[in-house]
Formats: structure tokens, C-alpha cells, sequence
């Protein structure tokens, strides 16, 4: 789940991402400020638009992401139901942006430019398909969990490469807006000294 929130440019709105849609594929349902937005093709919700946000909860972000915090998270459930939806908000809270470690790298079969690593990330191993001439087994990397929010804004989905799936993104400078990101394509590639699975904040 993420939150996005832009008064300037939406207006006082928190728009309550719960999975990809479609736009040409949704429907929604209006109870006074809450909107549920459902996916038409699953009967799954897969979103809700609370507007007068500042008149429910209490946050300081005026453009972007909302943190997520457990009493948020909370206060969300209670609004929706008392608007009469029946819908359990859950978040997972653990960090996004990780330090992750390459055990292996091996040349995708489909494509000359895209590596298949696997990455084990402290509570788990990801595989992820990259694309920078410089990942290589070994290293310690930045790595974007499924449902991180990139500063670019785009959210890290799920997907398929050339028939090969990938969970995550190894990241470079420049995609996580680090200041003097250099120029040159490839990812950032951390001292030995960071832990693997602990939170990258940047």
C-alpha cells in the first residue's frame, strides 16, 4: 500500500494505492469523502481516494509520499468503515530501499545487455534482471523492494523481462536522485561496510 498526496496539484486528496489498475478497467463507489476504486477485471479494490484528507488525519507532507505508520494505517481503517466500507487496510511497514548482496550474476538467455542476479537482500533472496554493464556477483547494492516508491514515482511492480521474472530493481545514483549522481550508466555499488537487509536511507 502507498499514499500519495498533492494538494497543489490534486487538491486536498490522499490518493490510496493498493495495486496497479488499469484505467480503461476500474469502477468506484462514492460514500460522502471516501471513494473505492475496484479492479473490474478481479473484484479486487484496488484503491481508495479519501478527500478532506487534512479534516481526517494528521501529516506533513504537502507533495509526494505519506509515511505509513501502524496508527495511520489505523485511522484510515476506521474512516473507511465508518463511511460504510467493510475493506481492512493492511501495510507492510518494513524498508523499501535495502542493502542487498549479488551472490550470483549470470547472462540473460534472451538478451545481451540484461544480467539475471540473485540478490539476497537479509530475509530473503530476489532475483532481479538488470541492465547495468557494471553489476557483478559480490557486490553490495541498493536495492528497490517490491512497492517502493522511486523518487521518479514510479512504483517497483512485479515484472518480466524477456521471460524472465524480476522482483525488485538494483538501483544506480541517479535513480535514487543521490546528489552529484554520476552520468555514466551503472549502479551504485556500496563499501563493504553496509549490512545486508538494513534500510538504505537516502
Amino acid at each position: 500500500m502507498n499514499i500519495f498526496y498533492n494538494k497543489e496539484g490534486v487538491g486536498d486528496i490522499f490518493l490510496i494505492s493498493l495495486q496497479p489498475v488499469n484505467q480503461a478497467n476500474f469502477t468506484y463507489e462514492k460514500k460522502d469523502d471516501v471513494v473505492k476504486i475496484v479492479n473490474s477485471e478481479t473484484g479486487e479494490t484496488a484503491g481508495f481516494n479519501l478527500y478532506n484528507a487534512s479534516n481526517y488525519v494528521s501529516f506533513t507532507v504537502t507533495k509526494g509520499l505519506v509515511d505509513l505508520t501502524e496508527e495511520l494505517v489505523a485511522k484510515l481503517n476506521e474512516i473507511i468503515n465508518s463511511h460504510g466500507f467493510t475493506d481492512q487496510l493492511t501495510a507492510d511497514l518494513s524498508p523499501k530501499f535495502v542493502v542487498g548482496y549479488v551472490k550470483e550474476k549470470e547472462k540473460h538467455p534472451q538478451a545481451d545487455k540484461l544480467s539475471v542476479c540473485k540478490v539476497d537482500v537479509g530475509t530473503e533472496t530476489l532475483q532481479i534482471v538488470c541492465g547495468a554493464p557494471n553489476v557483478d556477483a559480490g557486490q553490495k547494492v541498493v536495492v528497490a523492494k517490491i512497492g517502493a516508491v522511486m523518487p521518479s514515482g514510479l512504483v517497483i511492480q512485479p515484472a518480466e523481462l524477456r521471460g524472465i521474472s524480476s522482483q525488485g530493481m538494483i538501483c544506480s545514483a541517479r535513480e535514487l536522485g543521490l546528489p552529484n549522481a554520476p552520468e555514466k550508466k551503472g549502479i551504485l555499488v556500496l563499501e563493504d561496510t553496509y549490512t545486508v537487509g538494513t534500510e538504505f536511507k537516502y
